[in-house]
């Protein structure tokens, strides 16, 4: 089922590109809806494309047990990221239908329709409509890289924006979702699963120095301002103060710009972005405080200008403990490794998280590669993980 659903959008290298709206998009949503249809689910979109498939409970009135992940992929992505987590919760759902018959509380598997931010400048457009976190003032004037507008993708897909009715829901009891892990840790441990207690929060910045252009051969060493030196200097204190701050915190300098970026002119000003992620908030706050004394002292000492220009604040989430330490108990019972993890990637669970109970659960990725089309998972990992996520909803729905 992995492999026919990586089958819309397959890119030549064997990863997908399956975008937001887009007509791969469109055919792999839809050849799901048909597939939970032919598995006994009634189904419908909402207003932006999420996908859900249902099953009834028997007791009126309960509140549902959501369980599934995200369709869209980055460009040229692997072909389980997100997928695995729709297909393992439809196994799911089948054979505990199979075997048990009617739940109490009503299952909806869902296809959210985007958590990647690969298309448009947003990122869990599925999960923060269905959590009243997004409305369509969110994305008015929003276009991808090739002019087309948010709403006009929309219309193209099949979601006219004049349709437009607020999909947040307000009858979901907890949410859960069973991703690959997207990391290292399970694969070199050799460990079966990964029960994730917190989601990072990540801070984001642009950084500018600003120094002085001038000759590279006619300027003396101590008399030169050199923002690209200034630049190694700071994003050295950088990664120095996280080693020593905490193991789990991550700093990362991704991208740097120079100008005038000629090999024979002392930069005059440097741009570089930093990425930091920790589960503790207190931590990113002392962490992002030092940082920021540190960039200033330095600027002024060194007769630099300095800018600091944070542009995303997202917030640790802790995920709910009934349902980590149920999926705890559902591993020993059934004899399988696994592994406390902090999750250093974003996913719809930690929009979910501040809004219902909600439980992420790991299978390995091998070799720790995601998000490319080398992405994989032996078989036998990810069927663990599907036996693991049914016993969960046996326990939540029956």
């Amino acid at each position: 089922m992995v492999k026919w659903l990586s089958s819309f959008g397959q890119s030549k290298n064997g990863g997908v590109n399956r975008l937001l709206y887009s007509p791969s998009w469109v055919s792999a949503q839809h050849a799901l809806k048909n597939k939970m249809e032919e598995l006994g689910f009634s189904t419908h979109f909402d207003s932006v494309g999420n996908l859900f498939g249902r099953i009834e409970g028997s007791e009126p009135h309960s509140r549902t047990i959501l369980t599934g992940s995200h369709i869209d992929s980055v460009i040229d992505g692997g072909i389980y990221d997100g997928v695995y987590g729709i297909i393992a919760s439809l196994l799911s759902v089948k054979k505990l239908i199979e075997q048990y018959g009617q739940p109490q509380k009503p299952i909806e598997v869902v296809s959210l329709s985007e958590e990647e931010g690969s298309r448009f400048p947003l990122t869990f457009w599925g999960s923060k409509n269905i959590t009243g976190k997004y409305s369509l003032d969110h994305v008015f004037k929003m276009k991808d890289t090739d002019g087309i507008s948010f709403l006009e993708a929309m219309k193209e897909a099949g979601f006219p924006p004049e349709h437009y009715k607020s999909p947040k829901r307000t009858d979901i009891d907890c949410f859960i979702e069973l991703h690959v892990e997207q990391g290292v840790t399970l694969d070199r441990t050799k460990t079966s699963l990964g029960i994730v207690s917190h989601i990072v929060g990540q801070r984001r910045f642009n950084i500018r120095i600003i120094g002085e252009s001038n000759h590279a051969g006619t300027t003396p060493m101590i008399y030169r301002k050199d923002a690209m030196l200034a630049a190694s200097n700071l994003i050295s204190y950088i990664t120095n103060l996280a080693f020593e701050t905490d193991h789990q915190l991550v700093a990362t300098v991704g991208k740097m710009t120079l100008k005038p970026n000629v090999p024979n002119v002392i930069a005059g000003e440097a741009l570089f972005t930093l990425d930091i992620r920790h589960y503790d908030e207190e931590i990113l706050d002392s962490f992002c405080n030092q940082l920021s004394s540190y960039f200033h002292a330095y600027a002024r000492e060194n007769i630099f200008e300095i800018e600091v220009d944070q542009w995303l604040d997202i917030k640790p989430v802790k995920m709910d403990t009934l349902l980590t330490n149920e999926l705890k108990q559902i591993a020993e019972k059934r004899e399988l490794s696994h592994l406390p993890l902090v999750s250093g990637a974003g996913h719809d669970a930690q929009v979910f998280g501040t809004y219902c109970p909600t439980a992420l659960l790991f299978v390995p990725s091998e070799k720790g590669i995601s998000h490319s089309p080398k992405e994989s998972t032996k078989k036998e990992d990810l069927e663990k993980g599907i036996c693991v996520l049914t016993d969960l909803l046996y326990t939540l729905a029956y």
